[in-house]
């Protein structure tokens, strides 16, 4: 059985799917897009009895970033982001923070990774997917040994991200999910930014995505 674990912590005005994922041998964790509430997140941790190694974000909308500078200097562990995102984490014109009541945020990743990159955390093979189309700098990790996809604001259960914010584009977003997130197994878990987890299997046979390019071209 492995040891990886996934805990779920919805936060924030819209919320927002923020993973705490674990090794339960070695007691090590990732915070994915911890979108608010630094103190629950903590909170969580040790109640899991898990000391965090990383934050790892799939892109820079407000919701998904507001915790980061607390828990990184709480933890003194590094940003793991999409070297395309991160003037978007830094403007907070770009990153939205200051709207829905939340605090103006900025701030620069510490690992800036490029597309198809591979990283080892918990012991384990990460690959970055760079999927642009929610954002210029949206990104998906993908741990194959897991079968596990974090996958952001790009692909949802049964929908796909918004893209009338800044950076977005739909065409983008189009060719990101048939191209790159279609191509991986079908059995592959997918943990969104919001709603429910679903497989890519799934998607393939119901998300409104696959009609796209069919009735465009």
């Amino acid at each position: 059985m492995s040891d990886l674990r996934i805990k779920t912590c919805v936060l924030g005005a819209v919320s927002t799917n923020c993973y705490i994922l674990y090794n339960c041998a070695s007691k090590e964790a990732v915070i994915v897009d911890p979108g608010d509430n630094a103190p629950y997140i903590m909170n969580k941790c040790r109640e899991l009895d898990v000391k965090p190694v990383a934050v790892a974000l799939t892109h820079g909308h407000f919701d998904h970033i507001l915790a980061v500078p607390e828990l990184s200097r709480s933890f003194h562990v590094p940003v793991y982001a999409s070297a395309v995102e991160d003037a978007m984490l830094a403007d907070t014109s770009l990153n939205l923070s200051g709207t829905c009541d939340s605090e103006p945020t900025s701030f620069h990743a510490d690992e800036l990774l490029r597309d198809g990159q591979e990283f080892t955390l918990l012991g384990l093979n990460w690959k970055l997917i760079a999927t642009p189309g929610h954002t210029a700098g949206s990104a998906c990790y993908y741990i194959a040994d897991e079968g596990v996809l974090l996958a952001g604001d790009t692909l949802f259960a049964d929908s796909y991200g918004r893209t009338d914010l800044p950076t977005g584009s739909a065409s983008q977003l189009v060719e990101s999910i048939l191209d790159k997130l279609f191509a991986l197994p079908e059995d592959t878990m997918v943990y969104p930014g919001h709603g429910d987890p679903t497989t890519i299997g799934h998607e393939k046979q119901f998300n409104p995505v696959t009609f796209y390019r069919r009735h465009t071209l």
